[in-house]
């Protein structure tokens, strides 16, 4: 913002990923305040063009698709319960293809239960979010800098292919405070939703090599708008099983998947002669790197991959993973849930992990892991 001065403040990290999706083009904040999303709720109210507080989570997405069906680009940000509750209503924002960004804020825990206490427990959640196995973009920030770069890139991608977003994140990353020097952060553009401009019949689903239809709001009165959450043809007269609505209904999943290297984050630090690699996300991406730097230390060789966009999975994870001997996956949670979508249910030979619950993993687990005979 500054280049070449310093400006140290004590921040958390909603303020920078509320800050971000604002500048980014977020207009409206809708919330119901839940545990440990209180922040995001509080600075919204400070922040936002349009807050509204909602009775509840459901209410809130429907909310939500209402603005976004006007023009707005609605946020709302949860935790486990809350999102749960949203289910039903993200399914039908996405077949909508309505832009937004819910922010999941995973909790350490325990809280009021052990249901609380998942830590980087939802990513399987989100991962089945929506029925038939179709996909939600998905962001984890890692540090304070990704609260700020990635809550933009969540914000643009929820605008451009016209979907619903998640941004995941965690407790530790959005309430504790931390010494942080903003100077060098980047400009965020700010995006509008692309709107309908031709002068011919509007038609609310056609598309081009993009795969994403062009956008009406219902807010203007030169085009019928019709939005569907059923399956539905071009036009957007429902349509159970003919075959443009079939069509219509697996462009969701490909309009996710064509773009994905659009906005697939990711960071690599490889090691020359590393045998072992330590694959992390979110907040354990911070014991990962303290780790790895103190194997290097002791002359170890092992490279880092820290994941960024969690959802579509990429291959490029699974192809950088298949150059080593030895893979160490670094996250919060019982089974291995990155683990598992990386890898599936047989795995691989070489592969193991490091979790836990209730609880933050430390370095030195991560070390004693990568140090073990296999």
């Amino acid at each position: 913002m500054h280049p070449g001065k310093t400006s140290l403040a004590f921040i958390d990290g909603s303020r920078l990923i509320t800050e971000s999706l604002v500048r980014a083009g977020a207009d409206t904040f809708i919330g119901y305040p839940i545990t440990p999303a209180n922040l995001l709720y509080l600075y919204a109210t400070k922040r936002y063009p349009t807050m509204l507080a909602a009775p509840d989570e459901i209410t809130t997405l429907q909310w939500m698709s209402g603005f976004a069906i006007a023009g707005h680009v609605p946020v709302t940000a949860t935790s486990f319960p809350g999102y749960a509750l949203m289910l039903e209503s993200i399914n039908m924002a996405a077949m909508f293809e309505l832009p937004m960004v819910i922010v999941l804020v995973q909790r350490l825990g325990p809280a009021t239960g052990t249901a609380t206490c998942g830590a980087q427990g939802d990513l399987s959640l989100v991962h089945g979010t929506l029925s038939g196995g179709y996909t939600l973009p998905t962001f984890s920030p890692s540090n304070l800098n990704d609260c700020w770069d990635i809550s933009a890139k969540a914000l643009h991608t929820a605008i451009r292919l016209r979907t619903p977003v998640v941004l995941l994140t965690s407790k530790e990353m959005v309430m504790t405070l931390q010494a942080f020097d903003w100077s060098h952060l980047a400009e965020i553009e700010t995006l509008k939703v692309k709107t309908f401009s031709g002068s011919d019949t509007y038609i609310p689903y056609k598309v081009d090599e993009s795969l994403v239809p062009d956008f009406m709001p219902v807010s203007q009165n030169n085009h019928a708008v019709r939005l569907t959450a059923s399956t539905h043809d071009t036009k957007g007269f429902l349509q159970n099983s003919t075959p443009e609505a079939i069509e219509n209904t697996k462009r969701l999943e490909a309009k996710v998947t064509k773009h994905l290297q659009e906005y697939l984050l990711f960071d690599l630090d490889e090691q020359a002669g590393a045998q072992h690699l330590v694959v992390s996300y979110g907040i354990s991406a911070q014991a990962s790197r303290e780790a790895v730097r103190q194997l290097r230390a002791r002359g170890e060789k092992v490279s880092l991959l820290v994941a960024k966009t969690l959802l579509p999975v990429s291959r490029d994870y699974v192809d950088i993973a298949n150059r080593y001997e030895r893979v160490v996956v670094v996250e919060e949670n019982l089974t291995g849930q990155l683990r598992q979508l990386l890898f599936g249910a047989a795995g691989r030979n070489g592969l193991s992990g490091v979790n836990a619950i209730a609880r933050m993993i430390s370095p030195s687990e991560i070390v004693d892991e990568v140090m073990r005979k296999f």
